[in-house]
């Protein structure tokens, strides 16, 4: 699940910075939000194994 947001995240961020139009800090909040992402879903995949 969170693998799937932080990709989704991370796929909306790369729209905004590449499409010209930025709305603030909105787009890169998005990066922040996916980088957490991206490391909690590595964090709990190590405490799995």
């Amino acid at each position: 699940m969170l693998w799937t947001i932080f990709v989704i995240l991370l796929i909306l961020w790369l729209l905004g910075l590449f499409s010209g139009y930025t709305m603030g800090g909105i787009i890169h909040i998005l990066l922040v939000i996916a980088l957490v992402a991206g490391v909690v879903q590595v964090i709990q995949g190590r405490g799995r194994s």
